[in-house]
């Protein structure tokens, strides 16, 4: 007996369930980023800085996707609002070195308290073999990810790899 058409399925489910999961994500993105009176693009700025403490305004410009000149106007309104401070790098003064004001991280966390511990509750019932297959499989989506943006950046559309 064949599971083809189970495994087809299957397949199809977790496809529709991966694009549906990552619209809700992007459309809470953008409900916190309203929440906080910013961008999508300023948050993201924000959580990385959060997540990868300082940073070059260029290194901003990579994860952001963002032109080295919209980087710079979105630090000076992230400077201008008090979520960041940019100095420049004594090691080398062309580069500057981008901050998160401390005393304003727990204003960028709370959005997501509650959604944090729905999520902690959610992973507490997951088995140990669950969450290694989670963490696997998100790895791998982050590859993909993170080569299809390469190839976007670099205007190759017809990679397939």
């Amino acid at each position: 007996m064949s599971h083809e058409p189970a495994r087809a399925s299957a397949i199809a489910d977790l496809m529709r369930a991966g694009r549906e999961t990552s619209r809700l994500s992007m459309v809470f993105r953008y409900a916190i980023a309203d929440r906080l009176g910013l961008t999508v693009s300023d948050l993201e700025c924000l959580d990385f800085l959060a997540d990868a403490g300082p940073a070059t305004a260029g290194r901003i410009a990579e994860r952001t996707s963002l032109t080295t000149g919209a980087v710079t106007s979105m630090l000076r309104r992230l400077q201008q609002a008090g979520f960041v401070t940019a100095d420049r790098d004594p090691a080398d003064r062309r580069r500057v070195i981008v901050t998160l004001c401390p005393e304003r991280a727990d204003e960028l966390e709370r959005p997501y308290e509650r959604f944090a511990q729905r999520a902690a509750r959610l992973i507490d019932g997951y088995s140990l073999d669950e969450l290694t297959l989670l963490a696997r499989h998100f790895g791998h989506m982050q590859s993909m990810y993170l080569a299809e943006l390469d190839s976007l950046r670099g205007g190759d559309t017809a990679r397939s790899t």
